[in-house]
């Protein structure tokens, strides 16, 4: 509790930081390195706690593609496990002599043609109930199709802050004195201006007993750039007027304290607002490194090159 006692609580705490002042309620970290709130909820339905929607657009494509790709094979499946069970008879085209497992095959291939409206031709329903089930499949393909569309859609034109934060913070020197540093970049072929950054300590400590959460604002050496287009690295002097006064590099490991980066900067080509979040804690705080730089002037001198492989890569050095 040695870190406890170097806080100046005469230092204005954020009010407005959106998180619980009771420590004893709270759970590992605030924020997770995606920018997610590191909150679970219970006490309602799953059903109603979740937005299906806001789950399809936020999940991984790979994870996307899959979810589609395993529907598409269920739903075929069940329609050839009904068109078998009313008889494969009624499925013009299908030879009755063929085995069990040939049979379902083809029944299966039926579903998907008539699911996906193509329609070839070769089998085709017969008697009401396998007509009254193939319509009803193509209308229900229909509406599938309908909504991948609009998840495709809805995925690909999504507001995103193309942005990676590195992977730690560092204390290094600056100035006289030394400095808080966090590093981002934009990764992919957009164009970001009016920049800004907000940087939040969040911080356990010990009032009239009882252990709170406090948040203080950091200032920074620049919190708004014109254009993000090269690497903007997030510098907080750590000075006098600096809630980490006096930290020492013991002071980091044996305490719990979290750094909360907000990010939010212009895209040219959503012509929107985006932001990007992430939260470093104490032990991802590596005392006494600086950054390798990232970006320098091409071989002619027409260019700068911003190398992103190299955005985490930093240098230990002493004070």
């Amino acid at each position: 509790m040695a870190l406890l006692k170097k806080i100046n609580h005469n230092f204005q705490t954020d009010q407005n930081s959106g998180f619980g002042t009771n420590a004893n309620s709270y759970g590992g970290r605030f924020v997770n390195k995606n920018g997610t709130p590191n909150i679970e909820k219970r006490g309602m339905h799953l059903l109603r706690r979740i937005s299906w929607y806001h789950t399809m657009i936020d999940m991984p494509n790979w994870k996307f593609m899959l979810i589609l790709f395993i529907f598409y094979i269920v739903i075929n499946f069940l329609f050839a496990i009904l068109y078998y069970v009313i008889g494969i008879e009624h499925l013009d085209g299908i030879a009755q002599s063929q085995s069990i497992w040939t049979q379902f095959g083809q029944a299966y291939f039926f579903s998907a043609q008539t699911f996906t409206t193509v329609g070839y031709g070769h089998i085709s329903p017969t008697g009401f109930l396998t007509s009254a089930l193939s319509a009803a499949e193509a209308l229900i393909g229909l509406l599938s199709f309908a909504i991948a569309t609009g998840l495709f859609f809805g995925r690909f034109s999504k507001p995103t802050a193309f942005l990676k934060f590195s992977h730690h913070a560092l204390i290094s020197p600056y100035g006289k004195g030394k400095g808080l540093m966090i590093r981002l970049v934009p990764f992919k072929n957009t164009n970001f201006t009016d920049a800004k950054a907000k940087v939040t300590l969040g911080m356990t400590v010990e009032e009239n007993g009882n252990l709170t959460n406090k948040f203080y604002n950091l200032d920074l050496e620049l919190d708004r750039i014109n254009a993000l287009s090269l690497s903007w690295t997030l510098v907080h002097p750590i000075t006098e007027n600096s809630p980490l006064y006096n930290f020492t590099e013991e002071d980091f490991k044996k305490n719990h304290g979290e750094i909360l980066v907000f990010i939010t900067t212009f895209d040219d080509m959503f012509s929107n607002t985006v932001a990007a979040r992430t939260s470093y804690t104490f032990n991802e705080i590596i005392y006494g490194a600086k950054f390798q730089t990232m970006y320098n002037r091409s071989k002619n001198g027409s260019k700068t090159i911003l190398h992103l492989d190299i955005l985490n890569n930093f240098e230990r050095i002493t004070f």
